[in-house]
């Protein structure tokens, strides 16, 4: 999940500095666009590695109980938990920048 948090912080910072720069903020956009989207399926790999591994002690224990069954799964969830949540707040900050590109366009026109 560090990877994910890591990517979270660039993107909100390349979001903070479009939103208040003058820079090509459609260069920005398709930067954190292509991070947000890495943050999601690096979520999802991190999900899918941690249920492999959890079903392989499984296999080894030869039996678990339902509550430890539960908790395993509810870990592994937590990476695309993580993954989604940082796709959407960047998304967020994604329309953020092209509402500031349309309204600028418009002042100009």
């Amino acid at each position: 999940m560090v990877p994910i948090l890591i990517v979270l912080f660039i993107c909100i910072i390349l979001l903070i500095l479009a939103l208040v720069g003058k820079k090509g903020i459609t260069n920005t956009t398709k930067l954190v666009a292509h991070l947000s989207l890495f943050a999601m399926v690096w979520g999802f790999a991190g999900s899918t590695i941690g249920l492999i591994q959890a079903f392989d002690a499984i296999e080894g224990a030869g039996g678990v109980s339902q509550p430890m069954m539960a908790g395993g799964l509810k870990v592994a969830l937590l990476c695309t938990l993580f993954g989604l949540f940082t796709f959407a707040v960047v998304r967020l900050g994604i329309v953020g920048l092209v509402l500031k590109e349309q309204l600028k366009a418009d002042k100009a026109a």
